[in-house]
């Protein structure tokens, strides 16, 4: 893939330490309910343990490794979870959105919808925006997320025959399955672009297919 220094920056956004999920209180406090009675309208957040959401993934990391052959293949089992996870989180998303507007805007643009990913979708899963988003220069299908500190991979240590592994996979199929929600398909993928100060940094690669490109031609002659 090409450096980080061939793509123009779009996007900057403050490092955080911090991150959350979805989740609403109960509506009976004095009831035992469960996730079926929560009002899916509500979009309070609420933090959720670091350390609890660590070893769930790293247990899911090691029962997909011994699933797999070869460090492509848990990458791509990785991109598919996580694309099940984007589905769910686009239509939570989209419903919000309709629930809380009269008029929901569907966007037909391809950076409007970029700039609902990069802060929306990023928020609402890490509650917090990403940390940058850049376009290639020498390539117009595409695009980069930039995160510093991805909270995924926190508490995740790569063995050394591993060392190439990028677990922001999961990432990266989330992005995939929101991009596909809102009518721009694409192949997403987390590459490791560490630096001094971030060793951590992931890179979610997007590339468009071309009908997007062709389309988003047409909307520009008009």
């Amino acid at each position: 893939m090409a450096s980080s220094s061939r793509f123009s920056v779009l996007s900057d956004s403050a490092n955080s330490t911090r991150y959350s999920l979805p989740t609403t209180p109960q509506q009976r406090p004095f009831l035992k309910s469960n996730i079926y009675d929560r009002n899916l309208n509500k979009t309070r957040t609420s933090e959720v343990s670091a350390s609890a959401f660590a070893f769930l993934f790293s247990e899911m990391i090691q029962y997909t490794q011994k699933r797999v052959n070869g460090i492509a293949d848990l990458e791509r089992r990785l991109n598919i979870l996580g694309y099940r996870v984007g589905t769910r989180t686009f239509e939570l998303m989209s419903w919000r959105a309709e629930a809380t507007s009269k008029a929901p805007k569907r966007e037909i643009r391809f950076l409007p919808a970029l700039m609902i990913i990069h802060t929306q979708l990023w928020r609402a899963v890490f509650g917090k925006p990403a940390d940058a988003l850049e376009k290639s220069v020498e390539n117009d299908d595409e695009y980069m997320i930039i995160d510093n500190d991805p909270p995924i991979t926190r508490g995740i240590s790569v063995p050394r025959d591993l060392s190439s592994l990028s677990c922001s996979a999961l990432t990266a199929g989330i992005v995939e399955a929101v991009l596909d929600g809102l009518g721009f398909p694409a192949r997403v993928t987390a590459h490791l672009t560490p630096t001094s100060n971030f060793p951590n940094r992931t890179t979610i690669l997007i590339k468009l297919e071309k009908s997007v490109i062709d389309r988003e031609s047409a909307l520009g002659n008009n």
